[in-house]
């Protein structure tokens, strides 16, 4: 088995604006990850992502250097890809674009894919190589994906042709644009640095936001303020705005195809008791207007205009998995029919807390078979968490929760095909799913399963897992404690971390299907293992986690 040289270590991908702000706060191994999940190259499932879009968000300078985010739209297909390291957009920017006419070769371009309806994303930074009347080459310098926070499920649908109405520039909001803005679930951001020299991660990044709608707050018709919530921790807007002030904002009109693009100078507050408005989040962001551009109808693409399908849930049963994680049964508020969903898929929830201005937002890993008309999460009990405290300590059967449908990537293969389960702490709930839908699936499959945990107090669903593997003479378990606790004794378990280093102990089959899931060091350093052990990337899917998550 061949090692992958693109899987190597790297120089830092982190410019120094981004490394101050994750310094300051407090992000640990933030640099170790980012080695490895901030690629120079697109991995083939970017590139096929990437080329089933009918869209892709880009940020860039117009030609007085102001940042602008702006909608690339085209027929699914419009994308292609001739290798890991180029794209090519077939489309151009609408007529009256903010950058119509300024996206030339030699221009940095922040690029980011994102489909609404499954709350995937990744994004995509480089330069441009060439740009004729048809549309744009596209160098790739960075590639990463993005986890699914904050982002409002929609489907779309393409009318043969848009009918803009006219164009309009202004240097302060009117009071329809106001209403537009406070009535915003999400939008999009463009910042960018360059500095001296060269680095990987100079240039310009489009980033997406989400929230409840009046997340964005109009200060004025001149100033805008929005929270930053934490998401891949990596910071790459507010640590480019610490050293270039200039951004680009895009609100979008998800029903009309209308585009409100706003540039102006950002400024990053984290004063504490402004904070106390804006739950969860760890800075503010703070936009003075300098220029605004309005298309009406300016796209062809039409989404729903309400983001998520909400569904009242009852609680019908809470039980304790471990020491610090629980368990949440659910049935449908009218005990009918839950939407149906995919082993290894995930739960976005909300819940209204009491002395908290708006709803809060979180998905939790559904840990039941699919089919039983029912939903499982189990959720750690984080001392930081307002969420999952709540959950953990307030909610009681017979209470009700808001959920929204299933989403998720993780997809088992074929019946017949090997598979490998990797989890660590609470990394484990998409893969007992995913365990109990393969058993199901075919009893014969062969399954490996490897968890790390602190101890046995702190590994979930364990007498679970003991009870299959009894069942199920094809499926073997690893368990590795890393803290175990002297005075419960479990011979079974290794002692140490969960590492890649174990792959040279088990036989594991060319066609095994790997999973992975954990926090973001220990998924990169399981990735990083696998490839190095010579098992395929299309053969390996993953899922990190966050405080959120």
């Amino acid at each position: 088995m061949t090692v992958d040289p693109k899987w190597d270590a790297t120089p830092s991908p982190f410019h120094a604006g981004e490394i101050s702000m994750q310094e300051q706060l407090g992000v640990r191994r933030i640099e170790a990850v980012g080695r490895r999940a901030i690629r120079p190259f697109m991995p083939d499932q970017h590139r096929n992502f990437f080329m089933n879009q009918p869209f892709m968000v880009a940020a860039a300078r117009d030609s007085d250097g102001r940042p602008w985010a702006t909608i690339l739209e085209g027929d699914v297909g419009f994308v292609t890809s001739s290798d890991d390291k180029s794209l090519t957009l077939n489309t151009q920017t609408v007529a009256g674009d903010a950058l119509s006419g300024a996206l030339n070769p030699g221009d940095d371009l922040g690029l980011i894919g994102i489909e609404l309806a499954t709350r995937r994303r990744n994004r995509v930074n480089g330069q441009i190589t060439a740009a004729t009347d048809g549309g744009l080459q596209f160098a790739v310098r960075q590639s990463f994906g993005n986890c699914p926070q904050h982002i409002h499920a929609r489907t779309y649908h393409l009318l043969d042709q848009a009918t803009p109405g006219p164009v309009s520039r202004s240097t302060a909001l009117t009071a329809d644009q106001q209403r537009w803005i406070t009535g915003a679930d999400t939008f999009f951001i463009a910042t960018g640095f360059r500095g001296a020299g060269t680095h990987a991660g100079y240039g310009m990044d489009a980033s997406h936001r989400g929230g409840a709608p009046g997340f964005v707050e109009v200060v004025s018709p001149h100033q805008l303020r929005f929270p930053d919530y934490p998401g891949n921790n990596y910071y790459n807007t507010l640590g480019n705005i610490l050293n270039d002030k200039r951004a680009g904002l895009l609100f979008l009109d998800f029903a009309s195809g209308s585009l409100l693009q706003i540039s102006g100078r950002a400024a990053v507050d984290a004063t504490p008791s402004e904070l106390e408005h804006f739950p969860g989040a760890r800075r503010l962001v703070t936009v003075d207007i300098e220029q605004i551009v309005e298309l009406p109808s300016a796209l062809r693409l039409r989404w729903q205009a309400d983001g998520d399908a909400i569904r009242e849930l009852r609680l019908v049963e809470k039980r304790p998995e471990s020491a610090d994680v629980k368990s949440f049964v659910f049935e449908a508020r009218d005990r009918g029919v839950v939407p149906e969903f995919r082993a290894g898929q995930y739960l976005p929830v909300e819940v209204s807390l009491p002395g908290v201005p708006e709803k809060l937002r979180r998905s939790y890993s559904l840990t039941n078979l699919p089919g039983e008309n029912l939903y499982r999460i189990t959720v750690k009990r984080d001392p930081r968490g307002i969420v999952s405290r709540y959950l953990h300590d307030f909610l009681e059967v017979g209470d009700f929760l808001s959920a929204f449908r299933p989403a998720g990537d993780f997809a088992l293969p074929g019946p017949d095909t090997p598979i490998m389960l990797i989890s660590a702490g609470i990394g484990i709930t998409p893969m007992i799913s995913l365990l109990q839908a393969a058993l199901k699936d075919n009893p014969s499959r062969k399954i490996s399963f490897l968890h790390g945990a602190r101890d046995a107090l702190h590994h979930p669903f364990a007498h679970e897992l003991n009870r299959l593997e009894r069942r199920f003479p094809a499926l073997s378990t690893v368990t590795c404690y890393s803290r175990p606790d002297p005075s419960i004794a479990d011979p079974a378990a290794k002692v140490g971390r969960l590492t890649p280093q174990l792959l040279s102990t088990l036989a594991l089959d060319p066609d095994t299907t790997v999973f992975v899931c954990g926090p973001d060091g220990f998924t990169m350093d399981w990735v990083d293992g696998l490839t190095k052990f010579g098992v395929p990337s299309a053969q390996i899917q993953t899922e990190s986690f966050g405080a959120s998550s």
